[in-house]
């Protein structure tokens, strides 16, 4: 080997050396967001015994059925990690993923050093090709691929394509027996956006390697074995992902129309990366706004480039990384996803984009200094572009350490996303974990503001509250959570942890049993004492209250009557008995059974409010009770009936409560709380407006204010009714 290869060799030794010291000290920086449901949370990763379930069933892949997707290597590859650091250890998580990175970076050299051989042959292009790689490894962008362990399924998709790629250009001879399709497996096998390699393989033909005789012809049926491959694998992945998959909630038109003016953003971040961040606050376009018109004007201005760049032979690196920029980006914005925008999908851009355009700038450079003063001005260019790369290597050290932690992550957040509802949660969170409850409880009030309908948000909230020893706050909060999100096993699992903790251990347990009814695959929260092993009364009287919840109140008789064979003194049996008798509408018996429970335990707060709506029904009673006794039972009432869904009867019992203390701020809540979730979305604006009126600083009532004036404006515009 001569002197230039081996000075060549070096040269990129010492990026990636670089790279791996860049990256060498965030081995040790946490499991972040999404991390938790697919990785922390997730069962299935924890033997490798389990590696061939992944590629038939996608279940394997996260623990919450609307995140639940076909990646089998992924989920693969973390399993082997979690094997190799004999549990959760970071080290060997961020190891594999860095490793991974480091043959990407030399790969983006190869691929490079390809397309220039077949544009020019410059006596620079060798070191263009190092620079390129150099740029791409250090550059901040890349900062949340390597390290938001989850989201190596864009570093192992972008590997496999770039792989293949450089596997045709390199390798000729191994075309005919389709050795290049093996990368294509991996990268299809790891995400769905490996599906524009056929594109990318296509305009890499029609550039480089025929002439302008049938180009087009020849370029297509050149791409027939990839694009059969990533046919198959498209199917598959579509038969594999299961029905529960929800990869959007927003408004597919909103987000489209969004995108061209993200394309910019990610464009301009390629050269000055200053406004990276995990969550961003940008909302979808609704209307063809100024930001809108921006972003089109730069699609326009795209397309221009493309088009007058491909006139160029010299140019057909910047027209192929102009090309591989727009390909790469159409699946995740056509495809609406959650968020409008993400750092990491400027990965598998730039891994084309930076080829293209570290060629078009030395062009530009040779055509303003001239191709003889170049090699005059070497020094300078030289130091001009390693300081560059310094920065760059800089800003990706200052990436690392906003990942480090969740609290760290988050709090880089909530600075550049001020209007970002998760972010302020999310940040929150890390408060609470902390201690910080009136810190915690001051984001999460922030967070309301600008995502009022968030059942996530309302268990924290709900917790924060409980933690601080606001109980009726806290579980107003929880019983909301599970308004807004009923078949979410969350809300029903943080509820009945706080129920548990607060003695309430047969209510608790009945959401808990919920929750797992609800998804079985998801650990449940532990309360904070100790639960004792279920008793066979405590097991029926759990019965009794599930079925209960689930409205089969006979069941729930008899499930209480069996209890009442193991424990004829239990009070908790006699109040279930009470509370369906009450449902069937049975109120004599009803209020009976009530009176039967609060003669063997008058301190049963739940069976004097089950009496109290009894009574009110019944007429055995001598008269109605006195309004002082009254008020709070049927308040009270109106939040259990709530919690089983009962509405309508939860609405009586408000309303019955308002009557009689008209300055009650919580009984028009609860009235808002229960028109709401009948959809009387008027009557609950009024309730609503009437409880922030009484009580200014009532955030639950504001929530449901904003919940329902949010759902009555989709009404009016043919969103849900």
């Amino acid at each position: 080997m001569d002197k230039p290869h081996k000075f060549m060799l070096a040269s990129m030794g010492l990026v990636l050396m670089m790279v791996l010291l860049v990256y060498a000290h965030s081995f040790d920086n946490g499991f972040h967001f999404d991390d938790f449901h697919t990785i922390t949370d997730n069962p299935s990763i924890r033997s490798l015994s389990n590696v061939p379930s992944y590629f038939r069933d996608a279940s394997t892949f996260s623990v919450l059925p609307a995140n639940r997707t076909y990646r089998p290597i992924v989920s693969a590859s973390l399993a082997l990690d979690y094997h190799l650091g004999k549990g959760y250890q970071l080290f060997w998580f961020h190891l594999s993923t860095t490793i991974e990175f480091l043959i990407l970076v030399w790969l983006v050299s190869l691929l490079a050093s390809g397309l220039y051989k077949n544009t020019e042959p410059l006596p620079a292009a060798p070191w263009l090709a190092i620079l390129a790689s150099a740029w791409f490894g250090l550059h901040p962008a890349m900062a949340e691929t390597v390290n938001y362990i989850i989201q190596r399924g864009d570093l192992f998709c972008t590997l496999g394509c770039v792989a293949a790629l450089v596997l045709y250009m390199q390798w000729r001879g191994g075309r005919r027996y389709g050795v290049y399709l093996l990368p294509l497996i991996f990268a299809l096998l790891c995400k769905p956006p490996a599906a524009v390699f056929p594109v990318l393989l296509f305009a890499y033909i029609a550039l480089f390697e025929v002439s302008e005789e049938k180009r087009w012809r020849k370029a297509a049926i050149a791409v027939v074995p990839s694009l059969l491959v990533t046919a198959a694998a498209l199917v598959l992945q579509s038969a594999m992902t299961p029905k529960t998959f929800a990869p959007s909630i927003l408004s597919p038109s909103a987000y489209r129309l969004t995108q061209p003016f993200v394309w910019l953003r990610y464009f301009a971040e390629l050269f000055l990366p200053l406004h990276l961040n995990v969550d961003s606050d940008l909302q979808p376009f609704t209307s063809l706004n100024a930001e809108a018109m921006l972003g089109l004007v730069f699609l326009a201005a795209l397309l221009a480039g493309i088009w007058l760049s491909a006139r160029s032979p010299r140019l057909k690196p910047l027209t192929y990384g102009l090309i591989w920029f727009v390909v790469t980006q159409l699946p995740t914005s056509a495809y609406a996803l959650s968020e409008v925008e993400n750092d990491h999908r400027m990965f598998f851009s730039f891994a084309g984009l930076i080829p293209g355009t570290v060629w078009a700038l030395y062009l530009a450079l040779q055509r303003v200094l001239g191709v003889r003063n170049m090699q005059r001005w070497r020094g300078a260019i030289s130091a001009a572009v390693l300081l560059a790369l310094c920065g760059y290597a800089y800003g990706t050290t200052v990436r690392n350490r906003v990942w480090h932690s969740e609290e760290s992550l988050w709090w880089d957040d909530v600075q550049k996303s001020p209007h970002n509802g998760r972010g302020l949660m999310i940040y929150g969170l890390t408060q609470m974990e902390q201690g910080r409850f009136a810190r915690a409880l001051d984001y999460f009030t922030r967070a309301t503001e600008f995502t009022p309908n968030y059942a996530t948000l309302e268990i924290n909230l709900g917790i924060v509250n409980g933690a601080m020893g606001h109980n009726a706050e806290a579980e107003q909060h929880f019983l909301r959570a599970i308004a807004l999100a009923p078949s979410d096993d969350q809300t029903h699992a943080f509820y009945g942890r706080w129920l548990m903790e607060r003695g309430r251990g047969s209510e608790g347990v009945a959401q808990y049993n919920l929750a797992r009814q609800l998804n079985p695959a998801r650990p449940l929260p532990v309360p904070s004492v100790a639960q004792a092993a279920v008793h066979p009364e405590e097991h029926a009287i759990n019965e009794s209250l599930a079925c209960y919840t689930r409205g089969d109140y006979e069941g729930s008789i008899r499930a209480a009557q069996e209890a009442l064979a193991i424990n004829p003194q239990s009070a908790q049996a006699y109040n279930n008995i009470g509370a369906s008798l009450a449902r069937l509408g049975r109120w004599e018996e009803a209020a009976e059974d009530d009176r039967h429970a609060l003669a063997i335990d008058a301190s049963l707060q739940i069976a004097r409010n089950n009496l109290a709506e009894a009574l009110a029904h019944s007429q055995q009673t001598s008269g109605p009770p006195a309004p002082a006794a009254a008020f709070p039972a049927l308040l009270a009432r109106s939040l259990t009936l709530y919690q089983a869904k009962e509405y309508q009867a939860s609405l009586q019992a408000a309303t019955a409560a308002a009557k009689l203390e008209p300055g009650s701020a919580e009984a028009w809540n609860n009235i808002a709380a229960a028109d709401a979730s009948l959809r009387r979305w008027d009557a609950a604006i009024a309730a609503a407006q009437k409880a922030v009126a009484l009580k200014p600083d009532f955030q639950l009532a504001k929530n449901n204010l904003a919940w329902a004036l949010s759902e009555k404006q989709k009404s009016l515009v043919g969103g849900r009714p």
